[in-house]
């Protein structure tokens, strides 16, 4: 089961990643996760990846694939893997391909969770962290502390980050749209987009993907 995960910031891909690891056993790979970690590592590609960084440049694709080819390469990842992050356009999806066809392994799907604009908007833009730490997140609308701006777990300020303020979320839909139409034509052409309507509860889009994913894994075996 190789699987590719799709969909805008804020589509809960990390929340569903996180059941279908469960569901079916295979790891969760999230490029960002896994570049920070060759980074910290000291690997060959991730002092490459560090240089770019540093420089204030994009990584290049090539670095990326290779990371991710060594990493399905592990053995946990020997009967499958659901892979978050990349590719965002169809050039690194035409990379990738290839990168699969080098190890004989063939993508199973790609699903991609629909969400409207509006509503990542509302989700992103609501959210709150705690400044001592991260890891404390609220939303304004849709899991409030007990008292406005304060941390229920450490009574440390609530803030908005960058990254969740109305016009940096506009911008990054944006560039989703601009880069994931072509790359969405590239997955239905090759027969492995599969939708989901990522505007249902959280328990509901579990339950439609894993349906979904289960039938593949039927199909696989006959």
């Amino acid at each position: 089961m190789n699987l590719i995960l799709l969909g805008p910031p804020g589509a809960g891909k990390g929340t569903q990643a996180d059941r279908l690891r469960e569901d079916f056993g295979v790891p969760h790979i999230a490029t960002g996760n896994m570049l920070r970690a060759e980074i910290a590592e000291g690997t060959e590609l991730g002092e490459q990846a560090k240089r770019y960084m540093d420089a204030g440049e994009l990584v290049p694709d090539e670095v990326i694939v290779e990371m991710i080819t060594r990493r399905i390469e592990d053995a946990d990842a020997a009967d499958g893997f659901l892979l978050d992050g990349f590719p965002r356009n169809e050039q690194q999806a035409s990379s990738l391909d290839e990168a699969f066809e080098r190890l004989e392994r063939r993508l199973t799907a790609a699903l991609l969770i629909m969400v409207a604009d509006e509503e990542v908007v509302r989700r992103l833009s609501g959210r709150r962290v705690c400044v001592k730490n991260p890891s404390h997140v609220y939303h304004v609308e849709l899991d409030p502390p007990k008292h406005e701006g304060v941390c229920d777990q450490d009574g440390s300020r609530l803030v908005q980050r960058e990254d969740d303020r109305e016009a940096t979320i506009r911008r990054r839909l944006e560039i989703y749209h601009a880069q994931t139409e072509p790359l969405l034509a590239h997955y239905d052409r090759a027969g492995l987009l599969r939708r989901f309507d990522g505007q249902r509860s959280p328990e509901e889009v579990h339950a439609h993907i894993r349906a979904t994913v289960a039938t593949l894994r039927l199909e696989e075996t006959l």
